[in-house]
């Protein structure tokens, strides 16, 4: 069967989503149902392994009367076989246990529930650590949380230097963006970047699902506190396949020789363990698999499910293509991005063929009459160094009277977009650039994202503006939106602006800026950079004294060999002033927008809501610092700012545990999503939680992201200046929902992506060794924070040369106790207490599998942290909450 090359819109565009484009293959008959089932309950029976599906009628009447519970269904990674949904009133997650009553749903799919009776709930031991009974969350921060600009490799040639610093990409930036630049994505919800690998020791997807000991019901549940029950429920529906239903693995003959599957099919074993293996058929697979399958023990396949029968434990899949070998960063990264369904196939020449065809394009003469025409004013971009499509740019005007005319002016993508073109319709369905370590996957073609768009210098612009005139302090007097036309007078960097920032009274030499064209001169722009960032910082502080919230993670950058595009080196980004003084007119715009429509369409105008943290974990949460004498504050996002702000010194220590304390509430935080106001009755629930303004939406990036370009033509509505886009409430909900879905997808491939880049490093350069911060301790593990990188490891107590550990807990807090196998047997055993808080040194190691890497801890006794020995805790004086 000779394979189409998915390369790869797996899902050609028109298909619903959630429907497979990719036809099971024909003549293979029923699916093979799985003879020796895992599952005891059905061993010798020929009976299936899983539930048929509640009808449609019954299902929605069954959620009507309440009978029946909608979520999307998460995974624990680290657990297969464990899953959770939320739950509705935000208290204790829904818990799935194992894989059958899971019903064939993936991860991320929105799935109906039922609730099992009450003896079958889960029962959470006293001594079982609360992590174990939430599922582990992979975070979801909006950008307006963290913020920070992501740089972005160049295209190879672009730039002398032989090596480039870029940032992993997160996504959406925009603290929100505090940039609006495709360069700067601030993390949309970001998960320490952590490698999506499995964890030494642990499942093996190829093992059978067992049920996990801390889910067992010894005794009657009902006879407990209410407290330690979980309710557990099955899945009686999948509401919508929102999964891509694509996985890299790789292939396996089947065990059993004998068996008539052997003769038909092939194992495909996925790399992640959330997803079922899957039988392929074996003419599917390369001609000399069967009689040479070591050859491919290390090729990196992609398989997508076709069907997954009620009486077979294995999917029935078709093997898509083989991507190479594994572990090599090009193959790795298209199976990222198939694997979430990213787009990132040539765009076509339907596509193609409407953009301006008559090259270079110039300003129709008619749009002049049209727009303000503000290209004497001194306007510039500022962006990473890399930034190749520049989509704001800022101005600032010093009047007579000591205020500013200040403006934001963002390139006017949606004049090229017609609405109904094949352009508008690939541009919606991919919703997102995706920012991979080593480059973008772009949301419209480069033409548009780097030429037309691009606010380059010292050329003419279409641009949407809004312009204010503000005092010094940022108090708005008047606002003014409208079509424009700009001419850049140059480009700066974060840095270029940074340094004027720093030197506010000396002049910095030509040399090191940018060129800048003759109608202003450096000392204009200076002076410009300087206003701007004196009102940033009165708009800024006036934001965290209203009660918006930040948390800001540790993110990565990468720097890459010129010629081979392997990493050489990370840091810890560093967000500067710079950074915050575009970020603070970016959401000063993005707040202005978000008004004017929903004023003049209250019916659809398109937000960004931030909903409030769940509060089943926040409680916990809020329990857990009291346990250990914190004093924090969660009564309101600016509470909780107030408390971070405040709770930690500066020295080494507490911005370590103020760093794994951000970290512990990202947790509870929900994604901010994009709606559609008609659709929504309670306008309390438009509140953006992190900024803690009524009303919030994205303008400022409509060349990397669909929602911002919905935006544009809903303002240029308002101003009376274009057609109402073609969308009711519905309609536009429901572009609002696909959005929110590829946003999500897209800040996943990121994390994935710096992942993928972290352990090439570790694997290149490594092992790594870092001080790390314990964030949570459980019977046989522990997590911490490594700080150097910013990045998540769990370490296992059986990895280590341990002679004994015993966990135990003292209070209400988890701790282990270590007692280390001596180096030379003359000695006593060191002992080592790991508890949170506990600072460590681990040495992160590559491990024999392509691409996984592990962290041990360090044997203590040598000199350690901040002069102290490694099994140590730090003096009373920074630690007096430590104590029992």
């Amino acid at each position: 069967m000779s394979h189409p090359d998915f390369r790869l819109n797996l899902r050609p565009l028109g298909t619903p989503r959630g429907v497979s484009s990719v036809v099971g293959p024909h003549g293979v008959g029923a699916s093979p149902g799985d003879k020796k089932s895992k599952n005891k309950s059905i061993r010798g029976k020929k009976k299936s392994v899983f539930e048929t599906y509640m009808s449609k009628e019954d299902v929605s009447e069954g959620l009507k009367r309440g009978t029946l519970i909608q979520g999307v269904l998460r995974i624990n990674p680290k657990k297969f076989h464990e899953a959770f949904i939320p739950s509705p009133d935000g208290d204790r997650d829904i818990f799935i246990d194992g894989v059958v009553a899971r019903n064939r749903a993936l991860n991320g799919d929105l799935v109906v529930v039922k609730l099992l009776p009450e003896e079958q709930w889960k029962v959470i031991k006293p001594e079982s650590n609360d992590k174990e009974t939430e599922g582990a969350y992979e975070l979801d921060l909006p950008e307006e949380l963290c913020g920070s600009h992501l740089l972005q490799q160049p295209v190879k040639g672009y730039n002398d230097s032989p090596d480039v610093i870029i940032e992993a990409q997160f996504e959406d930036s925009d603290p929100e963006d505090g940039h609006g630049s495709t360069q700067n994505v601030l993390v949309d919800g970001v998960k320490k970047p952590s490698v999506c690998v499995h964890d030494k020791g642990k499942e093996d997807a190829d093992a059978p699902v067992t049920k996990d000991e801390s889910t067992s019901t010894s005794q009657d549940p009902r006879a407990l506190p209410e407290k330690s029950l979980q309710r557990s429920a099955k899945v009686v529906y999948i509401l919508e396949k929102k999964h891509s239903r694509a996985a890299t693995g790789f292939l396996k003959l089947l065990a059993d020789k004998n068996s008539e599957l052997f003769r038909k099919y092939a194992l495909f074993s996925p790399s992640d363990h959330r997803v079922p293996r899957i039988y392929v058929p074996l003419k599917d697979c390369p001609q000399d698999f069967v009689t040479r399958p070591q050859d491919y023990a290390n090729t990196l396949f992609i398989c997508r499910i076709v069907d997954w029968k009620e009486d077979s434990n294995f999917a029935l899949g078709q093997l898509a293509k083989s991507l190479g070998q594994a572990g090599e960063i090009e193959p790795e990264t298209e199976g990222i991005l198939t694997e979430y369904g990213v787009d990132f196939s040539d765009f076509s020449s339907e596509v193609l063929e409407c953009l301006p065809q008559g090259l270079p394009w110039t300003i129709p003469p008619e749009e002049f009459s049209k727009r303000r025409d503000l290209r004497k004013d001194c306007i510039f971009t500022i962006d990473p160094s890399t930034a190749r499509d520049l989509d704001d740019a800022l101005s600032c005007k010093p009047l007579a009277d000591g205020n500013f005319e200040v403006g934001v002016h963002i390139a006017d993508v949606s004049y090229f977009v017609p609405e109904g073109s094949p352009l508008d319709k690939v541009a919606a369905e991919r919703a997102t650039s995706v920012y991979l370590v080593q480059k973008v996957i772009p949301m419209l073609p480069r033409l548009l994202c780097e030429e037309l768009c691009s606010l380059h210098p010292m050329t003419d612009k279409l641009t949407f503006s809004v312009i204010w005139t503000l005092t010094p302090e940022g108090k708005i007097l008047g606002e003014w939106f409208g079509r424009t036309i700009i001419r850049s007078c140059t480009k700066l960097s974060y840095e270029h602006a940074q340094s004027m920032i720093e030197s506010p009274n000396e002049k910095i030499p030509e040399k090191e800026l940018p060129p800048i064209s003759p109608e202003h001169t450096s000392e204009e722009v200076h002076r410009a950079v300087l206003n701007l960032h004196g009102i940033a910082k009165e708009l800024r502080k006036q934001r965290f004294v209203d009660g918006a919230l930040r948390l800001d993670q540790l993110k990565l950058a990468f720097t890459l060999d010129h010629e081979t595009g392997l990493p050489q080196g990370c840091h810890i980004y560093e967000y500067r002033d710079s950074n915050k003084l575009v970020e603070e007119f970016m959401l000063l715009a993005n707040m202005a927008v978000a008004h004017k429509t929903h004023r003049t369409f209250p019916e659809r105008a398109l937000l960004r809501r931030h909903p409030p943290p769940q509060t089943k974990m926040l409680n916990d949460l809020v329990e857990f610092c009291e346990q250990l004498g914190l004093p924090m504050d969660f009564s309101s996002a600016g509470a909780l700012n107030k408390s971070l702000t405040t709770t930690f010194g500066d020295d080494k220590y507490s911005l370590a545990r103020k760093e794994v304390l951000t970290n512990m509430c990202s947790r509870p935080m929900q994604m901010a999503l994009y709606f559609c106001s008609g659709m929504l009755r309670d306008q309390t629930q438009f509140r953006h939680y992190a900024l803690n303004v009524p009303l919030y939406t994205h303008f400022t990036s409509p060349i990397r992201r669909f929602a911002d370009v919905l935006v544009h033509r809903l303002l240029a509505a308002a101003l009376g200046c274009g057609e109402l886009p073609d969308l009711e409430p519905e309609a536009l909900q429901k572009q609002a929902d696909h959005c929110n879905d590829r946003r999500m997808a897209s800040k996943r491939v990121q994390e994935l992506s710096t992942g993928l880049f972290f352990a090439v490093l570790v694997k290149e350069s490594g092992p790594l060794e870092s001080e790390a911060m314990v964030l949570g301790v459980l019977n046989q593990a522990f997590d911490v924070l490594v700080l150097r990188y910013g990045v998540q490891k769990r370490i296992y107590c059986n990895a280590l040369p341990l002679r004994s550990y015993h966990f135990q807990k003292v209070g209400k807090k988890p701790e282990l106790k270590l007692v280390w196998e001596p180096e030379d047997t003359d000695l006593e055993p060191v002992q080592q207490v790991v508890t949170i808080f506990s600072l460590v040194e681990v040495v992160l190691q590559a491990e024999t599998t392509a691409l996984k890497y592990s962290a041990v801890l360090k044997r203590p006794g040598t000199e350690g942290l901040l002069g102290r020995q490694e099994g140590e805790q730090p003096d009373a004086s920074v630690a007096g909450d430590l104590q029992a």
